[in-house]
């Protein structure tokens, strides 16, 4: 199975059907191995990491749906300056150490596959669709922040991405990883 077999679809997060909610939670905490085991603490973990791009209207939410309308993946992201939005203080690097990088590339994702549809161009396809939704919102470039040396960090290199700073954090560092988008091309 490849791209080829699924669609690309947008549904605003408020509007997501329970059954599509739930695959996409499923898939959630199947790529987060260091997800929280209690429930308050899981919850604030999605909420962090995942919920609040669900609860905005204006944000994007994909879905790679396969032929027999399962979600094999799922990109969320916002297409605004995250310093510039209360709802991401929580996240203090937006503020401190990426704040100008997040005025030049202010549309922002996080993306997760399913592990048997990972390596089929999915992935790829997903940040595609947001590049083409955040130039038409008229965002000049997105971004990603990830650990240095993560295995997704070739994978964003691969859909045009290149790092453009990075700060120590919890005793690792976290890279911003950019790409530049032309909204007169939308």
């Amino acid at each position: 199975m490849s791209e080829k077999t699924t669609k690309i679809l947008r549904i605003p997060g408020p509007e997501l059907p329970p059954h599509l909610l739930a695959q996409i939670d499923a898939i959630f905490f199947e790529t987060a191995p260091l997800a929280p085991q209690t429930q308050p603490e899981r919850e604030a973990f999605r909420q962090r990491w995942l919920g609040r791009y669900l609860a905005d209207r204006g944000d994007a939410v994909l879905l790679a749906i396969t032929a027999e309308g399962r979600v094999a993946g799922y990109l969320v992201g916002a297409l605004e300056n995250p310093a510039a939005q209360e709802r991401f203080a929580d996240i203090s690097y937006f503020r401190t150490h990426f704040a100008e990088l997040c005025r030049r590339f202010p549309a922002h994702l996080h993306i997760n596959l399913s592990e048997p549809w990972r390596n089929r161009g999915i992935g790829a396809a997903l940040v595609e669709a947001f590049a083409e939704v955040a130039a038409r919102a008229g965002a000049p470039g997105m971004h990603i922040v990830t650990g240095r040396g993560m295995r997704n960090v070739r994978f964003y290199e691969r859909c045009g991405f290149r790092e453009l700073g990075s700060a120590q954090r919890n005793g690792g560092a976290s890279v911003f990883l950019a790409r530049e988008l032309d909204p007169s091309a939308s």
